[in-house]
Protein backbone atom coordinates (compact mmCIF):
# COMPACT_ATOMS: atom_id res chain seq x y z
CA UNK A 1 0.00 0.00 0.00
CA UNK A 2 2.84 2.54 0.69
CA UNK A 3 4.30 1.65 -2.54
CA UNK A 4 1.12 2.58 -4.69
CA UNK A 5 1.00 5.54 -2.52
CA UNK A 6 4.32 7.35 -2.95
CA UNK A 7 5.27 5.63 -6.58
CA UNK A 8 3.94 8.63 -8.08
CA UNK A 9 6.73 10.51 -6.00
CA UNK A 10 9.31 8.39 -7.10
CA UNK A 11 8.58 8.63 -10.83
CA UNK A 12 8.42 12.65 -11.00
CA UNK A 13 10.99 14.53 -12.23
CA UNK A 14 13.68 15.40 -9.46
CA UNK A 15 13.26 19.67 -9.87
CA UNK A 16 11.61 21.18 -7.16
CA UNK A 17 13.57 21.44 -3.76
CA UNK A 18 10.75 19.12 -2.22
CA UNK A 19 11.30 16.31 -4.14
CA UNK A 20 14.70 15.30 -2.66
CA UNK A 21 12.64 14.75 0.91
CA UNK A 22 11.06 11.23 1.58
CA UNK A 23 9.06 9.51 4.44
CA UNK A 24 10.64 6.72 5.64
CA UNK A 25 9.52 4.82 8.41
CA UNK A 26 11.14 2.18 11.14
CA UNK A 27 9.71 -1.37 11.10
CA UNK A 28 10.87 -3.97 13.64
CA UNK A 29 14.21 -1.90 14.31
CA UNK A 30 15.03 -1.29 10.92
CA UNK A 31 14.18 1.79 8.14
CA UNK A 32 12.60 1.27 5.30
CA UNK A 33 11.78 3.47 2.51
CA UNK A 34 9.83 3.34 -1.03
CA UNK A 35 12.06 3.18 -3.95
CA UNK A 36 12.58 1.94 -7.22
CA UNK A 37 15.33 -0.39 -7.99
CA UNK A 38 16.29 -2.26 -11.33
CA UNK A 39 12.46 -1.17 -12.31
CA UNK A 40 10.65 -2.42 -9.30
CA UNK A 41 8.73 0.19 -6.96
CA UNK A 42 8.61 -1.34 -3.76
CA UNK A 43 9.56 -1.11 0.05
CA UNK A 44 12.86 -1.22 0.78
CA UNK A 45 15.28 -1.63 3.64
CA UNK A 46 17.32 0.92 3.85
CA UNK A 47 21.02 -0.31 5.28
CA UNK A 48 23.76 2.62 4.98
CA UNK A 49 25.94 0.00 6.67
CA UNK A 50 25.37 -2.71 3.99
CA UNK A 51 28.23 -2.78 0.75
CA UNK A 52 25.69 -3.93 -2.13
CA UNK A 53 22.15 -2.77 -2.69
CA UNK A 54 20.27 -6.37 -3.30
CA UNK A 55 16.90 -7.04 -4.86
CA UNK A 56 14.97 -9.53 -3.57
CA UNK A 57 14.34 -13.25 -5.20
CA UNK A 58 10.77 -12.97 -5.63
CA UNK A 59 10.37 -9.76 -7.20
CA UNK A 60 13.48 -10.58 -9.63
CA UNK A 61 11.85 -13.41 -10.94
CA UNK A 62 8.54 -11.33 -11.11
CA UNK A 63 10.35 -9.37 -13.49
CA UNK A 64 11.71 -11.95 -15.27
CA UNK A 65 15.43 -11.70 -14.09
CA UNK A 66 17.29 -14.29 -13.89
CA UNK A 67 20.41 -13.93 -13.52
CA UNK A 68 22.53 -14.10 -10.09
CA UNK A 69 22.52 -10.23 -10.72
CA UNK A 70 21.23 -7.22 -13.14
CA UNK A 71 22.36 -3.98 -13.77
CA UNK A 72 19.63 -1.10 -13.27
CA UNK A 73 19.26 2.43 -11.50
CA UNK A 74 18.26 3.08 -7.84
CA UNK A 75 15.39 5.74 -7.30
CA UNK A 76 14.92 7.34 -3.98
CA UNK A 77 14.07 10.26 -2.83
CA UNK A 78 14.17 12.66 -6.28
CA UNK A 79 17.64 10.74 -7.35
CA UNK A 80 18.59 8.08 -9.23
CA UNK A 81 22.02 5.91 -9.03
CA UNK A 82 23.11 3.15 -11.96
CA UNK A 83 24.28 0.35 -10.65
CA UNK A 84 26.51 -2.43 -12.70
CA UNK A 85 25.23 -5.13 -10.90
CA UNK A 86 22.86 -5.34 -8.24
CA UNK A 87 22.77 -9.11 -6.68
CA UNK A 88 19.22 -11.01 -6.45
CA UNK A 89 19.24 -12.37 -3.13
CA UNK A 90 16.79 -14.87 -0.92
CA UNK A 91 16.03 -12.31 2.06
CA UNK A 92 13.33 -14.28 3.95
CA UNK A 93 15.05 -15.04 6.81
CA UNK A 94 16.13 -11.28 6.74
CA UNK A 95 12.29 -9.99 6.34
CA UNK A 96 10.15 -12.72 7.82
CA UNK A 97 9.76 -10.60 11.00
CA UNK A 98 8.73 -6.97 9.30
CA UNK A 99 5.19 -6.23 8.25
CA UNK A 100 6.24 -4.87 5.19
CA UNK A 101 6.82 -6.76 2.39
CA UNK A 102 10.31 -6.26 1.32
CA UNK A 103 11.21 -5.93 -2.16
CA UNK A 104 15.14 -5.46 -1.47
CA UNK A 105 18.00 -4.00 0.76
CA UNK A 106 19.45 -0.25 -0.54
CA UNK A 107 22.79 -0.12 0.36
CA UNK A 108 25.87 2.34 0.54
CA UNK A 109 26.76 1.44 -3.02
CA UNK A 110 23.43 3.29 -4.09
CA UNK A 111 24.33 5.77 -1.47
CA UNK A 112 27.64 6.80 -2.05
CA UNK A 113 27.60 9.80 -4.41
CA UNK A 114 25.32 11.84 -2.26
CA UNK A 115 24.82 13.57 1.10
CA UNK A 116 21.81 11.81 2.97
CA UNK A 117 20.21 13.38 5.91
CA UNK A 118 18.13 11.06 7.61
CA UNK A 119 16.14 11.63 11.01
CA UNK A 120 14.20 8.29 12.63
CA UNK A 121 11.91 10.72 14.90
CA UNK A 122 9.68 11.28 12.81
CA UNK A 123 11.52 9.03 10.12
CA UNK A 124 12.44 11.21 6.97
CA UNK A 125 15.20 11.19 4.69
CA UNK A 126 16.90 13.60 1.98
CA UNK A 127 19.39 12.49 -0.91
CA UNK A 128 21.37 15.42 -2.62
CA UNK A 129 23.97 15.72 -4.90
CA UNK A 130 27.23 17.29 -3.73
CA UNK A 131 27.13 20.90 -3.22
CA UNK A 132 23.45 20.75 -3.16
CA UNK A 133 22.76 19.99 0.03
CA UNK A 134 20.99 22.71 3.15
CA UNK A 135 23.14 23.80 5.80
CA UNK A 136 24.78 20.48 7.47
CA UNK A 137 22.85 20.44 11.48
CA UNK A 138 25.41 21.53 14.45
CA UNK A 139 26.69 18.59 16.04
CA UNK A 140 30.17 15.92 16.04
CA UNK A 141 32.06 15.22 13.29
CA UNK A 142 32.90 12.10 12.76
CA UNK A 143 35.58 10.97 10.09
CA UNK A 144 34.33 7.61 7.47
CA UNK A 145 36.81 5.43 6.76
CA UNK A 146 35.70 2.53 3.82
CA UNK A 147 36.11 -0.97 4.88
CA UNK A 148 34.97 -4.00 2.62
CA UNK A 149 32.79 -1.24 0.96
CA UNK A 150 31.11 -0.29 4.39
CA UNK A 151 31.29 3.24 5.79
CA UNK A 152 32.41 3.27 9.36
CA UNK A 153 33.45 5.50 12.39
CA UNK A 154 35.43 4.69 15.45
CA UNK A 155 33.44 3.18 18.65
CA UNK A 156 34.33 1.73 21.74
CA UNK A 157 32.51 -1.03 23.38
CA UNK A 158 32.30 -2.70 27.08
CA UNK A 159 31.26 -5.89 27.98
CA UNK A 160 32.49 -5.35 31.79
CA UNK A 161 36.23 -6.55 32.22
CA UNK A 162 37.17 -5.45 28.57
CA UNK A 163 36.88 -2.63 26.59
CA UNK A 164 37.27 -2.41 22.22
CA UNK A 165 38.15 0.35 20.28
CA UNK A 166 37.68 -0.47 16.67
CA UNK A 167 35.68 0.22 13.50
CA UNK A 168 31.50 0.00 13.59
CA UNK A 169 29.39 0.76 10.30
CA UNK A 170 26.46 3.01 10.88
CA UNK A 171 24.03 0.40 9.99
CA UNK A 172 20.23 1.86 9.92
CA UNK A 173 19.18 -1.80 8.33
CA UNK A 174 20.86 -4.17 11.40
CA UNK A 175 18.80 -6.32 13.23
CA UNK A 176 19.79 -5.86 16.40
CA UNK A 177 20.97 -2.41 18.33
CA UNK A 178 24.59 -3.12 18.15
CA UNK A 179 26.88 -6.09 17.20
CA UNK A 180 30.04 -6.77 17.33
CA UNK A 181 33.02 -8.77 16.09
CA UNK A 182 33.21 -12.30 16.95
CA UNK A 183 36.95 -12.13 17.01
CA UNK A 184 36.75 -9.70 19.97
CA UNK A 185 34.82 -11.96 22.38
CA UNK A 186 34.05 -15.32 23.73
CA UNK A 187 32.01 -17.96 21.90
CA UNK A 188 28.25 -17.62 22.16
CA UNK A 189 25.77 -19.58 20.32
CA UNK A 190 24.55 -19.39 16.54
CA UNK A 191 21.56 -17.88 17.81
CA UNK A 192 23.55 -14.73 18.98
CA UNK A 193 24.61 -13.87 15.44
CA UNK A 194 22.46 -11.98 12.63
CA UNK A 195 18.33 -13.12 12.74
CA UNK A 196 19.13 -15.04 15.62
CA UNK A 197 17.43 -14.58 18.60
CA UNK A 198 19.83 -14.12 21.53
CA UNK A 199 20.25 -10.57 22.37
CA UNK A 200 22.97 -10.62 25.57
CA UNK A 201 23.37 -7.30 27.12
CA UNK A 202 26.45 -5.08 26.42
CA UNK A 203 27.70 -3.45 29.30
CA UNK A 204 28.67 0.02 27.37
CA UNK A 205 28.84 1.73 23.87
CA UNK A 206 30.64 5.28 23.37
CA UNK A 207 29.68 6.61 20.71
CA UNK A 208 29.40 10.41 19.02
CA UNK A 209 30.28 11.59 22.15
CA UNK A 210 27.88 9.88 24.32
CA UNK A 211 27.49 6.74 26.39
CA UNK A 212 24.75 4.25 26.00
CA UNK A 213 24.33 1.08 29.00
CA UNK A 214 23.09 -1.92 28.99
CA UNK A 215 22.68 -2.11 25.29
CA UNK A 216 21.13 -5.11 23.47
CA UNK A 217 24.01 -6.80 21.26
CA UNK A 218 24.48 -9.46 18.90
CA UNK A 219 28.06 -11.04 17.07
CA UNK A 220 28.86 -10.78 13.55
CA UNK A 221 31.77 -12.31 11.31
CA UNK A 222 32.50 -9.30 9.95
CA UNK A 223 35.50 -7.58 10.64
CA UNK A 224 33.66 -4.19 11.66
CA UNK A 225 31.45 -4.00 14.62
CA UNK A 226 27.63 -2.25 13.28
CA UNK A 227 25.33 0.13 15.20
CA UNK A 228 21.66 -0.01 14.36
CA UNK A 229 18.99 2.40 14.14
CA UNK A 230 17.62 2.24 18.23
CA UNK A 231 20.72 3.65 18.76
CA UNK A 232 20.99 6.00 16.08
CA UNK A 233 17.67 7.34 16.79
CA UNK A 234 18.82 10.03 19.33
CA UNK A 235 20.68 11.69 16.80
CA UNK A 236 19.94 13.73 13.09
CA UNK A 237 22.23 11.82 10.86
CA UNK A 238 24.16 13.76 7.95
CA UNK A 239 26.43 10.92 5.96
CA UNK A 240 28.15 12.81 3.69
CA UNK A 241 29.73 10.36 1.41
CA UNK A 242 31.77 12.82 -0.83
CA UNK A 243 33.57 14.30 2.25
CA UNK A 244 34.17 11.65 3.73
CA UNK A 245 32.40 12.18 7.17
CA UNK A 246 29.01 11.24 9.38
CA UNK A 247 27.76 14.33 11.49
CA UNK A 248 25.39 14.10 14.50
CA UNK A 249 23.18 16.13 16.07
CA UNK A 250 21.34 15.42 19.26
CA UNK A 251 17.85 15.46 19.34
CA UNK A 252 16.66 17.96 22.28
CA UNK A 253 16.25 16.39 25.46
CA UNK A 254 17.99 13.21 24.15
Amino acid sequence: MRALLTACVLLAPATAAAAAEQACWVDNGVVVVTAEVAGYVGDYILDTGQAATQLAETQALGMGYAAPAVAGEVRLAGVRASLPAIPIADLDVRTGLLPTPIAGVIGADALKGFVLDLDLAPCRLRLSRPGEAPPAPRGMRLPLTWLDGRPTVAAAVSDGPRAFRGPFAISTGLDAPVRLPDAWTRPLPAEAYPYGVLRPSLRALSFGGELAENVPAGLATDAAGAIGAPVLARWRLRFDYPRGELRLALHPGR
